[in-house]
């Protein structure tokens, strides 16, 4: 079941838009009453996912006396439904590239100041990553530099955040000086690590790139979260800080 729930949320459906499919499913043709207590959840609640679930085709009604009855259609419309949003998608994509240089040009027109982006869970984690990469990728030198945790470093390489972070590097021909504050980690292509190996690793792991400074840490709740600076001068500062560091050690 599990497996059922991770597919349908990846097409787009909510929890309570999957509890009230599955029930659905079970039931047969069904008034919303009965839905809601298979699914666990009150009948606005239901009714409010049937109609996400009629619009995307995988419920049907009709009228028995004065009730309305719901029914779940086939499970093998899902592969059509797959179909038509992987065309979306592709239609999404081509207006995206069309409209980025508009809506660029609007950005480069505010006033000169820094901005600071927040970012939380894997998924933010994975972004946080992939801008390092796609603004170094834009600089003559490729090239940046970063602070690693031992303690931070796992939730980098989950399999929900970036695991092929380094892959993705070298493939890219991106450079990274790294210090390491704490055991582990190594090096893997087109870069240089240094450690400095203290009884604890330090809280939060930063990356230094292209104008910008990003930090990742992890809250009490084990979500990890970070943050991406866009300010020259900070990240002028953290770089030569960086830099003395390295040749100290």
């Amino acid at each position: 079941m599990n497996n059922s729930y991770n597919s349908l949320q990846k097409i787009g459906l909510t929890e309570k838009e999957i509890e009230v499919y599955l029930a659905l499913l079970t039931l047969g043709p069904v008034a919303i009453r009965k839905i809601a207590a298979k699914a666990g959840i009150n009948r606005g609640s239901t009714y409010d996912a049937l109609k996400i679930l009629q619009k995307e085709g995988l419920v049907s009604y009709y009228h028995k006396g004065k009730l309305q009855h719901f029914v779940a259609e086939d499970p093998k419309i899902l592969s059509k439904i797959l179909a038509r949003k992987k065309l979306e998608i592709i239609d999404a994509a081509k207006d995206i590239e069309n409209i980025i240089p508009e809506l660029s040009s609007l950005s480069g027109s505010a006033p000169s100041r820094p901005v600071v982006k927040f970012y939380e869970g894997y998924s933010g984690i994975r972004t946080i990553l992939e801008d390092t990469l796609d603004s170094v990728a834009k600089l003559k030198k490729k090239e940046y530099v970063a602070f690693s945790s031992s303690a931070i470093r796992p939730y980098l390489y989950h399999k929900s955040a970036f695991p092929n972070f380094s892959e993705s590097r070298i493939k890219r021909k991106i450079f990274v000086r790294t210090i390491a504050y704490g055991a582990g980690g190594g090096t893997y292509g087109r870069d240089e690590r240094k450690w400095i190996l203290e009884k604890e690793s330090a809280p939060t792991y930063i990356l230094i790139y292209a104008g910008k400074v990003a930090m990742i840490s992890v809250g009490k709740n084990d979500v990890p979260h970070g943050l991406i600076i866009e300010d020259a001068e900070l990240h002028k500062t953290q770089l030569a800080i960086f830099n003395s560091l390295w040749k100290a050690i």
